[in-house]
């Protein structure tokens, strides 16, 4: 009898440390999927980031020159060595690989400005001016520099069409290559094999295509329903049926979503949050196996429409493998990592999101890291 009495003890007790060993892989897996935004130009131990990654394992931070919830400056950027220093010190408190992003197109969507020391950045639109070769300048000159600073993930290149220049947030701004698909599928190549040269992962984005809208998603929603063209798809299909996986199954780039809406894609949901765009447009008919990640969740077009629980498990079940958190909307939240972790956590266990989806995502974000050590 008191053998069976510790039998029973030590198996449940086995059974308790399986469950605990499942939860804090589970945990592990959602951390992997985080790009957090923080602030600060040097790291101080009571900075929430150096607890983001030291005690959960975040994916990776994004560094901004501006703070928008305060309108002040600065933000993570005021000079090359102050940069390469702070990269340095949030590569150091991890044994992971950190994936250290940044938004470095050039022109107006230009983090590492001049006024700080660094070189001056043509915008995609001037660069694609010149022709290739320019372009080729452009992205070799940018992979260089966020190779030294230690960036290993820059959100770029914009591979939006500029099917109309009066776009507020994309043909406006210069940030599309030309109004050719075909020329900017070109262009883009070019940033991901200079990029890639660098170590430096090329994000594509905005998918579906952000080119035709007539409004701003940082500001709020954005409606396409009338104004997209399947043209814009075309980057997407020549990026994707030419740039193949390596031996490990990794791409040299990921595809970053956009919030715009189609109700010709979804009637109910912007791409980001929709199954109908990330799953069956862009993995089962374009045939995308790489990382799909979310533009910034705190845009307007995200923060002023869905609960932020109601946001994330609608993502997810779309299909997004990482999340954009920013920490740079109208409010910054020293808790979103362990708030968000905990939100995921309990969507996985009430058999909201599937387990199974979190850790595909969190091994696809993991072999990227090893192509780039």
């Amino acid at each position: 009898m008191k053998r069976l009495f510790l039998f029973v003890i030590i198996s449940m007790f086995a059974m308790f440390c399986a469950c605990a060993q499942v939860d804090k892989a589970l945990q592990d897996d959602i951390a992997e999927m985080l790009i957090v935004g923080f602030r600060g130009t040097e790291l101080k131990k009571d900075n929430h980031i150096v607890r983001d990654i030291e005690k959960y394992h975040i994916g990776g931070v994004i560094l901004f020159e501006y703070d928008a919830p305060s309108g002040k400056r600065p933000r993570n950027i005021t000079s090359a060595k102050q940069v390469k220093k702070l990269c340095q010190d949030l590569q150091g408190l991890g044994e992971e690989t950190l994936f250290i992003s940044i938004d470095q197109e050039g022109g107006r969507v230009n983090r590492l400005k001049e006024k700080y020391g660094f070189p001056h950045f043509e915008s995609p639109e001037a660069s694609a001016k010149g022709g290739s070769d320019s372009v080729r300048c452009c992205a070799r000159n940018t992979a260089e520099v966020l190779h030294n600073m230690g960036i290993n993930l820059n959100f770029a290149p914009c591979t939006d069409v500029n099917t109309n220049p009066d776009c507020p947030i994309i043909g406006k701004l210069g940030r599309s290559f030309s109004s050719d698909p075909s020329v900017v599928a070109q262009y883009a190549q070019i940033w991901i094999e200079e990029q890639q040269k660098q170590g430096v992962v090329s994000c594509l984005k905005h998918f579906p295509g952000h080119g035709s809208s007539l409004a701003d998603t940082h500001l709020g929603l954005a409606d396409v329903s009338d104004t997209w063209d399947e043209l814009e798809l075309v980057p997407y299909k020549k990026l994707i049926g030419s740039n193949k996986a390596d031996s490990n199954g990794t791409l040299p780039y990921m595809i970053m979503t956009t919030h715009v809406f189609n109700k010709n894609w979804d009637e109910k949901y912007p791409a980001t949050l929709s199954k109908k765009v990330l799953t069956d447009m862009l993995r089962d008919s374009l045939h995308y196996q790489g990382i799909i990640i979310t533009d910034d969740l705190a845009m307007g077009a995200m923060a002023q429409q869905y609960e932020y629980a109601d946001m994330l498990e609608l993502t997810l079940n779309a299909g997004a493998d990482m999340l954009c958190l920013s920490n740079n909307g109208a409010e910054y939240d020293k808790e979103i990592v362990p708030k968000t972790i905990n939100i995921i956590y309990q969507l996985v266990q009430d058999g909201k999101v599937s387990r199974e989806k979190i850790h595909q995502s969190a091994e696809r974000i993991r072999k990227l890291k090893k192509s780039i050590q």
